[in-house]
Parts: C-alpha cells; sequence; structure tokens
C-alpha cells in the first residue's frame, strides 16, 4: 500500500498487480473498480490503508469505502487529510457513506443518495414483468458485444437532449467511448428493433468478484420498443449468473424515474451514498464538467 505521508505524483506511483487483483477481489461499490474508475475520470489510481482515490494535476477524488468495509468516521477523516497532505489538491471530491466531520461544514457542493443493489439468488422478478420482457423480444434482438459504434453514440446524444440529469451523470454518458476502449471487462447489451435499429442500450461492468455493475442504460423514443429495456435488465440478470456474480449493484437512484425503474426489478437501498465537493482555494470555481472530460 501506498505511503501517504510523502509527497505523491499522479503519473509516477502505479497499483502494483497484488494491488489491483486485492482491490477487485474487496469491491463493493463501482468507484472501487479501476477500469472503470481511471478512463472516465482520467485520474491515477492510489491506494492506502484500504481506502482508494484517484488523482490528477490539482484534484483528488477520495472513495471513503474502504475495502475491507470496516468503516469508522475517525479512521477515513485521517486517511482522507493525509492524502490531501501529500497531494495539495485544489479540489477534492469526496464520496462515500458518511461525512467526515472536517468536511460536513466546508462543502461547496453535496449530495445524498443510496446504492441500489439486485441479489441474484434472492430476485424473483414479476410473471408480468417477465411477459412484458418477452414481448419486447418479439420486436427486438439482443446483442452481446465490446464494440462501441456509432449508433450507440447516437443513441447516447438522444437520451441526453431530452432527459435531465446531473452533470456528473451526463458526463459519465459522454465518457463511455474511453471507458469501452480501455475497460476490456466492461460489455455492452444493445437491443435492435426489426429494421436492425438501435432501440436500447445497457453497459455493464464485470471485473469485480463479487457483483456485475449497471453503469448506465438508455432508451430510444425514434425507434421505440415497448419494454425494450426490461428486456436488457431480464439479459443483464442472466450475464451476470453466467459470470458467477451474487449481485448486481445498480448504482445510485438519481431520480424518482431511476429508483422506480431499479426497484420494480428487485433492486433494494443498501449503501448510502454521500458526496461532498470542497475547494480549497478561492476563484472560480472548478467545474465537473471539465474534470471528467480530463481538461483538468
Amino acid at each position: 500500500m501506498l505511503d501517504c505521508s510523502s509527497k505523491l505524483r499522479y503519473n509516477k506511483v502505479m497499483l502494483s498487480p497484488e494491488e489491483e487483483k486485492y482491490i477487485l477481489e474487496q469491491a463493493y461499490v463501482p468507484e472501487h473498480i479501476v477500469n472503470l474508475m481511471v478512463p472516465i475520470s482520467k485520474g491515477e489510481p492510489f491506494l492506502a490503508e484500504e481506502y482508494l482515490y484517484f488523482a490528477h494535476d490539482n484534484w483528488l477524488i477520495f472513495v471513503g469505502y474502504p475495502l475491507d468495509k470496516a468503516f469508522s468516521v475517525a479512521r477515513c477523516e485521517a486517511v482522507a487529510q493525509q492524502a490531501v497532505d501529500a497531494l495539495r489538491p485544489e479540489y477534492l471530491w469526496f464520496i462515500g457513506p458518511e461525512m467526515p466531520p472536517v468536511l460536513s461544514n466546508n462543502c461547496q457542493e453535496r449530495q445524498s443518495d443510496w446504492y441500489y443493489k439486485l441479489d441474484l439468488a434472492l430476485t424473483h422478478p414479476k410473471p408480468s414483468l417477465l411477459r412484458q420482457a418477452e414481448n419486447a423480444a418479439q420486436e427486438a434482438r439482443v446483442e452481446i458485444t465490446r464494440k462501441f459504434t456509432r449508433q450507440q453514440a447516437a443513441l447516447i446524444t438522444e437520451f441526453l437532449k431530452r432527459e435531465d440529469l446531473p452533470p456528473m451523470i451526463r458526463e459519465l454518458y459522454r465518457a463511455m467511448p474511453d471507458y469501452i476502449a480501455s475497460s476490456p471487462s466492461s460489455v455492452l447489451l444493445a437491443a435492435y428493433e426489426k429494421k436492425e435499429r438501435l432501440t436500447a442500450l445497457f453497459v455493464v461492468e464485470l471485473s469485480a468478484r463479487e457483483f456485475a455493475t449497471y453503469v448506465l442504460g438508455c432508451y430510444s423514443r425514434r425507434h421505440y420498443v415497448a419494454h425494450a429495456s426490461d428486456l436488457l435488465f431480464r439479459e443483464m440478470i442472466e450475464l451476470a449468473k453466467e459470470e458467477g456474480k451474487n449481485y448486481i449493484n445498480l448504482g445510485l437512484g438519481v431520480n424518482a424515474g431511476i429508483r422506480r425503474f431499479k426497484e420494480k426489478w428487485g433492486g433494494t437501498p443498501s449503501l448510502a451514498y454521500e458526496f461532498c465537493e470542497r475547494r480549497y482555494q478561492r476563484g472560480k470555481r472548478a467545474p465537473l464538467l471539465r474534470l471528467l472530460e480530463g481538461k483538468l
């Protein structure tokens, strides 16, 4: 593990193969997955005392979910402060199950949510939901691929134009070409209607030992097929089972519509999520959009 007491440079210290293996064995939130976080954030991963964080130039993303699951506010705060002291970022983005006191009154931006979990052994979708997915299967075929195509890019663009999503979620969608090209464990589930036009898309990450990660999903209104997203959800469950996963991390609730979709398939809020953005220098705010586009 890394010694946070010394000055670290993101481009000079790499995780060892043993550390990468350990992280994937212990991972329980999507932010633990280096294959996912590095191409999206453009940061370098570090590991210190069971905590993973990412840094680049003047910013730091601290993942406050310890890999050993032994969370304590005092320990989390101490390791986070060591990372800040070592790297001296201008901007800190913290996520964790609880906000350390040193941050709670110093957040320029703050968000609370829950990670949703689908336990595969306990999941028994309603017959009506399975019928809807099967009806969609009569109108669309599903392709499992690792190739990011122009149709997929166009669908994401269409989806973002009509949906009101938080800035960080929007940039997650825009980061898909880089992420998919960089992560050999990413999988796309694509549904095509009878004229071979893309109607729905899921992106799934499979590198964590215990779980599959539902990274994102979107659907088309131009080439709409009723319940195509339900069809892809059914296929994602089957894929996760085939890969030997115990559960699917469905990500955050985000908004009421996304929560309802996850809950109707059996997803339940399972782990608290707290987000804080802290700026250590006065002046113009460093926009998250530029961070996630890799321009900081």
